[in-house]
């Protein structure tokens, strides 16, 4: 089958519509499709390369240094689009995000007649730090950028969410395509619990005190990531025997490294910067509890990596997350944005280390049931689907029943 799949960001990005892209563009070129990428370029300027079986397409685009140093702007993307489906004839489009490249691939398509998909990684609190002449318009704001969204995705012939949260929030604000929940996968073979693993050569690598209890954040150093509660939470925590470790780079790392030598935790948190991917499931390996105090988390791939690992969580009881970690099952749940809470919680996790064997467990358990190659199977199958449906007839390509957690989103342990 030829796949084009389009989006704003790709490998080497690691932020989770990133990775979840690369994963499967990756995965369905190793189960032998002809997949093309195309995202607006990094670089600026227009090229194309083929990687790990994947053809991607850069297109011409500026920086949005203005609103984050990472983000780029294809501002007029339909000529290039049009000469890439002249020239691949995809079978399926599928979208990652509702931003310019989405947005006109998404009409061209519908214009072709082609079969449409998207996977919605968005939620408002991804974009409003951004927009910080505009905050103060609240719900309005809110309610504007949701519109903005289903305004391209209402176009789509079927849409996917990362987990049943994510799919029923989608329904509730207006989506009127059908919506199928469908986990965004985790390698369950590179991410696991290693028992071989030189704990202490990768916590001195990494700077991490050697007897401490260790937890780990890893993703976007972004506002929405609340990361100022963690370090809010150690200052509840008048102790010495745990250290926070924040693997990743974002806007707001210059902010929270501030926050942490005013308030005396320049010793019990340590800011990593980029961990290269290959290091990653090493890290996992030697650290004792994995943090995640967003509250704007649809899935969290960083998770699941860390539960595959077998690590326990530390996470807000936010969104999607409590989908993943179960409340004294296979991690803690704090309220959301409460330091108070997030340091109870943290200090029971401290002091009770004969339980994180069975917290370990549970949390692989747990991540098993979201295997990459059962998510690439079902997309392998929605996307025939399309197909077949857009054969029969003009009506919208997904008929009878609305996809749904009924049935479509049963994912048995691989």
């Amino acid at each position: 089958m030829r796949i084009l799949i389009g989006g704003q960001t790709y490998a080497p990005a690691r932020n989770g519509q990133a990775v979840f892209t690369t994963h499967l563009a990756e995965g369905l070129a190793r189960r032998g499709h002809q997949v093309h990428v195309v995202l607006p370029s990094e670089h600026l300027r227009p090229y194309t390369v083929e990687h790990h079986g994947v053809t991607v397409h850069h297109l011409w685009a500026i920086p949005l240094t203005a609103f984050h140093p990472h983000a780029f702007l294809s501002p007029a993307p339909g000529g290039p689009l049009r000469h890439l489906l002249e020239e691949i004839r995809p079978q399926v489009i599928h979208v990652q995000d509702h931003y310019s490249l989405g947005q006109a691939l998404v009409r061209l398509a519908q214009e072709r007649g082609m079969p449409r998909i998207g996977t919605n990684h968005f939620v408002p609190a991804n974009l409003a730090p951004y927009f910080r002449g505009l905050n103060r318009l609240g719900a309005l704001l809110e309610h504007m950028l949701w519109q903005w969204m289903l305004g391209v995705f209402n176009r789509l012939d079927l849409v996917t969410a990362p987990s049943r949260t994510a799919a029923t929030l989608l329904r509730l604000q207006g989506c009127q395509v059908p919506v199928v929940p469908l986990s965004c996968g985790v390698d369950c073979g590179r991410f696991r619990p290693d028992p071989d693993v030189d704990r202490g050569f990768w916590r001195r690598r990494y700077g991490l005190a050697p007897q401490r209890t260790v937890f780990l954040f890893v993703g976007r150093v972004d506002p929405e990531k609340r990361l100022d509660v963690l370090l809010s939470a150690l200052t509840r925590l008048p102790r010495e025997d745990l250290q926070l470790a924040i693997a990743g780079q974002g806007t707001d790392q210059e902010r929270l490294q501030e926050l942490a030598r005013r308030w005396g935790l320049a010793d019990r948190v340590r800011f990593l910067g980029f961990v290269p991917d290959k290091e990653l499931p090493a890290l996992l390996n030697s650290v004792d509890i994995f943090a995640m105090p967003s509250t704007a988390e649809l899935l969290s791939i960083a998770t699941l990596e860390a539960m595959a690992c077998g690590r326990p969580v530390l996470a807000a009881r936010a969104l999607a997350l409590p989908e993943l970690v179960q409340h004294r099952i296979n991690g803690r749940l704090f309220r959301p944005n409460d330091p108070d809470d997030a340091a109870a919680q943290m200090a029971w996790l401290t002091e009770h280390p004969e339980e994180w064997p069975r917290l370990s467990r549970a949390a692989r358990t747990v991540a098993e049931a979201h295997c990459l190659e059962h998510t690439l199977q079902r997309y392998e199958a929605l996307y025939h689907q399309l197909c077949a449906a857009r054969l029969r007839g003009p009506s919208r390509a997904v008929t009878g029943p609305r996809p749904g957690p009924t049935h479509l989103d049963r994912a048995p342990r691989c």
